[in-house]
């Protein structure tokens, strides 16, 4: 007998408790693909490269801030902050990367600086802020929930004050540099620099959560704490670690999100740090603690973006999407927790 065909006779000679897990298990993956599979039903002209194309566009920012929360959900946390740290970055970086002709100037006598300055100032900013967050968890043992609430409050009052001391007042910020708008929504060989940017990252977070100590210690203070302890990991640095790595992360997104979509105010990020949990949670990064993988994180992204540009390319209204898309993240983080009380 081949192993193919062992493969199948398993699959189909489940017992009644197996299939039940089964259908646990991947109950909210059916849910995703039947709504995809509408979409495609209802406008065939979804299955193109073109859309291909975009779909992957959009995916790569969100991939990367889903990347930086889901370490945090690893360590049995959340962020509530990544939107205003990705609007913050985001401003930062418009903010220093507008074109010298733009009449309206954040910087009026600003030169021209190398690209990769605001890229730095930007991740450090909110590397610091992301900081305060993991020791605020860590040592004062603050719910991630209330901490990430609370810094998400104040950062927005700072990135606003930012915004409104520019030259021309609080206004969008636009007329960007052509070097930042080719370097983010350019192309190289035919593939979307932000497609090119997001594996790159993809890879260097699965050599960190797969290969080194420090993802090593994530996973271990996300299964039990107390445990890691005992044994010797650091719990609050690798904490503060994971916050740190996702501020850097979220600097990241914001630099190139100002770009992609060509403006930045202090309204940039709002709510996305809904999708990037979500996107998390789909792809099985649980809020159990001490489990997910890169791949997860990618299959969830992927099949949010696919939902949202569908409903969209159907020309469904918005409020009812949201309506989707709340139902969805329920769904899966009931899922998650049935699947987890199940393991107990």
């Amino acid at each position: 007998m081949s192993e193919a065909v062992a493969i199948r006779k398993g699959f189909f000679n489940k017992t009644n408790e197996e299939w039940k897990d089964f259908f646990i298990n991947n109950a909210i993956y059916m849910v995703l693909a039947g709504i995809i599979l509408a979409v495609i039903i209802k406008e065939p002209a979804f299955l193109s490269i073109t859309v291909f194309k975009n779909i992957l566009t959009q995916s790569s920012v969100r991939l990367i801030l889903a990347f930086g929360v889901g370490g945090i959900i690893i360590l049995q946390g959340t962020d509530l902050s990544l939107g205003r740290f990705v609007g913050f970055a985001a401003v930062i970086s418009a903010s220093m990367l507008q074109r010298s002709d733009y009449a309206a100037r954040f910087y009026e006598n600003m030169p021209q600086i190398p690209l990769f300055v605001p890229l730095l100032i930007a991740m450090l900013v909110i590397a610091f802020f992301s900081a305060i967050n993991g020791l605020v968890v860590s040592i004062f043992k603050i719910h991630p929930f209330l901490a990430t609430m609370g810094m998400m409050i104040a950062v927005y009052g700072v990135l606003s004050i930012y915004f409104a001391s520019g030259d021309p007042g609080p206004q969008p910020i636009g007329g960007f540099d052509e070097r930042y708008t080719e370097f983010v929504i350019g192309t190289t060989l035919g593939i979307p620099n932000l497609v090119l940017y997001a594996a790159v990252i993809s890879g260097i977070v699965w050599v960190l959560w797969n290969k080194t100590t420090f993802g090593k210690n994530m996973y271990a203070v996300g299964g039990n704490p107390e445990a890691a302890k005992v044994s010797g990991v650091n719990v609050v640095r690798t904490t503060v670690m994971v916050y740190i790595f996702a501020g850097l992360l979220y600097g990241i997104g914001g630099f190139l999100e100002a770009a992609r979509i060509g403006s930045a105010n202090n309204g940039t990020g709002f709510g996305y740090e809904l999708d990037a949990i979500a996107a998390c949670v789909v792809g099985g990064i649980s809020f159990s603690g001490g489990i997910g993988k890169v791949s997860g994180a990618i299959i969830g992204v992927l099949l949010f973006t696919i939902i949202n540009y569908g409903m969209t390319f159907v020309g469904m209204d918005m409020y009812y999407q949201y309506i989707i898309k709340g139902v969805i993240i329920v769904a899966a983080v009931s899922l998650d927790t049935k699947k987890y009380l199940k393991k107990s």
